[in-house]
């Protein structure tokens, strides 16, 4: 299996779950069906395209390098310009940082997929329309391997600097969130989050088993590991 990893980051992220029209949260962690969007928008598919129904193949898991903090703006929609608009509260992920694998035994979509997220049809963005990355995404891709062994024991921490820093402890605790055929074993859940259809007028999603593991990265910033270098 190949496998690609991308680092999200942005000053705004959303990953929707179950939510009703006035309130519209987020899941704390990238959603496949984002993820497959995402992937989706940089190869040109549009919303009605068949072939994104392929994409919910790939192997997919996902670590949260940085936890940041929630926020929540608010928007008035208007179908009506004789009826008032309606009030809708809107959940953003402030300062998040994770890394999403992708894996497949199909070598060129892989290679596809990462050029094209370099040099995507449509504009990509991370959950919602207004949450374009912060600048070009950062890629990279592992032969011979999986998505668990690329973000546990390949991957260093892709924390900001200043996150390294300020955390400062030698070690940090990264959640990871991978379909559940990855962590045999491991606590799982269901998730409404494989994409059957991005029609925004005929909206499906279906259900996926995911699991959830606790990985061990080094924190290349803390001092003690500079103690431990010097002796």
């Amino acid at each position: 299996m190949k496998v690609i990893t991308i680092r999200l980051t942005a000053p705004f992220q959303s990953y929707g779950n179950q939510a009703s029209f006035n309130v519209r949260s987020t899941n704390l962690f990238p959603t496949k069906s984002a993820i497959v969007g995402l992937v989706a928008a940089a190869l040109g598919y549009r919303r009605e395209d068949a072939r994104i129904a392929s994409l919910n193949d790939l192997a997919f898991a996902v670590r949260i390098d940085q936890v940041g903090s929630t926020t929540t703006d608010f928007q008035i929609a208007k179908y009506d310009a004789k009826k008032p608009g309606k009030l809708t509260y809107r959940e953003n992920l402030q300062d998040y940082v994770y890394v999403v694998a992708l894996g497949s035994e199909d070598i060129d979509l892989i290679d596809k997929i990462n050029f094209t997220l370099h040099h995507p049809k449509f504009q990509l963005f991370l959950g919602r329309r207004s949450n374009p990355p912060a600048g070009v995404l950062r890629t990279e891709t592992f032969e011979a391997t999986t998505p668990i062994e690329v973000l546990k024991d390949k991957l260093p921490w892709q924390a900001s600097k200043w996150y390294q820093k300020k955390y400062s402890a030698p070690n940090f605790e990264a959640e990871l969130y991978a379909d559940a055929n990855l962590l045999p074993g491991n606590p799982n859940f269901m998730m409404q989050d494989i994409a059957e259809s991005f029609n925004p007028r005929n909206r499906r999603f279906s259900y996926r088993s995911v699991a959830k593991a606790r990985v061990t990265l080094v924190n290349p910033q803390s001092h003690e590991h500079d103690v431990w270098e010097a002796m």
